[in-house]
């Protein structure tokens, strides 16, 4: 009995996640957008990445607090600096674990 409620149980998971990413997929293929909205689109990956990283960067402590003074920025900045110049995402990866580290036996 448990198991074939756990069967359903996933199936049931599996079409909650597939149905709303499938349709408009659907929908969306046969129609031509506007040229705005293909923009607009093509700016919510930076947004979402913004909206993870900045926050985690910029405050401090418990509750959170505005900070322009902590490690973890002031890390940030020269990986930022060093992925613009280089281009280069292992590189950037590299820089950014090695002056963390870095930061942690400092700070």
């Amino acid at each position: 009995m448990v198991r074939s409620e756990l069967i359903w149980l996933f199936i049931a998971m599996g079409a909650v996640t597939f149905i709303p990413r499938w349709l408009p997929l659907f929908y969306l293929s046969q129609r031509r957008l506007p040229e705005w909205f293909t923009d607009w689109l093509d700016l919510i990956p930076v947004a979402v990445l913004s909206a993870l990283v900045v926050p985690e960067i910029m405050t401090v402590g418990v509750p959170r607090h505005l900070s322009l003074i902590n490690p973890r920025l002031l890390v940030a900045l020269p990986t930022f600096i060093f992925a613009l110049k280089t281009k280069s995402l292992g590189g950037t990866v590299f820089a950014g674990m090695l002056l963390y580290w870095l930061a942690g036996i400092i700070f």
